[in-house]
């Protein structure tokens, strides 16, 4: 996977009806699969906004570590302006911790998969906040899975409102609106953690509530 991250939001119009768990079980393929929408072409990068803070420039991965318990530095590789995974080289986080953030996230699955990667082995990766929350990033792209599992689900609990995916190895867009879960002094919930997502400018989650970590 490719990737990239920075503080900065840029939205587009959508329409969605209400979301809800359903009555399906965790992971279920009898879940409907979300409607397949053709998004907007994708277009060349834009300068963030002045007040963004940029995570990832193209350059370094200096705002980056290696998440293990040592925090070591992060092993991905690096070259034409971006960061792919590398084999072996483990998760990374962001040096920086945040609380209620927008996010301006762009990706690329592998382009070409062979035709033997099917379901949750094509392009599987995922953008966490908190370290707890996870918006799954997946090649959903004439490719069927678990709708909780697919791209712009939150993992294993809301599938989106529509796979708005492009082709693999194609550049793609998450923006994002995060509201971080807010605790009462007796460590009850007063709050839950809830997201605004959209998917290569589609509304794919909103406002959806949180249930716990995914």
């Amino acid at each position: 996977m490719r990737f990239s991250l920075s503080l900065t939001l840029c939205l587009a119009a959508g329409i969605a009806g209400a979301q809800d768990l359903g009555p399906w079980p965790q992971h279920s393929m009898d879940r409907p699969q979300p409607r397949i929408v053709t998004p907007r072409p994708a277009a060349d990068p834009v300068p963030p906004p002045a007040d963004a803070i940029v995570l990832f420039d193209g350059t370094s991965l200096a705002n980056w570590r290696r998440a293990d318990s040592a925090g070591s530095p992060a092993k991905w590789k690096l070259e034409n302006g971006y960061m792919e995974a590398a084999r072996g080289a483990g998760d990374i986080r962001a040096v920086q911790t945040f609380g209620n953030a927008q996010l301006h996230v762009e990706f690329a699955t592998p382009a070409n998969p062979p035709a033997s990667l099917k379901s949750q082995d094509r392009g599987n990766s995922g953008v966490y906040l908190m370290s707890l929350y996870e918006l799954q990033v997946l090649d959903s792209y004439d490719n069927k899975t678990y709708p909780d599992g697919q791209a712009g689900a939150i993992y294993g609990q809301y599938p989106p409102l529509v796979n708005a995916s492009r082709k693999p190895g194609e550049w793609q867009t998450y923006d994002v609106i995060f509201h971080a879960p807010r605790f009462r002094a007796d460590g009850g919930v007063d709050a839950p953690a809830r997201f605004t997502v959209f998917h290569n400018g589609v509304l794919v989650q909103d406002n959806v509530s949180l249930v716990g970590p995914t």
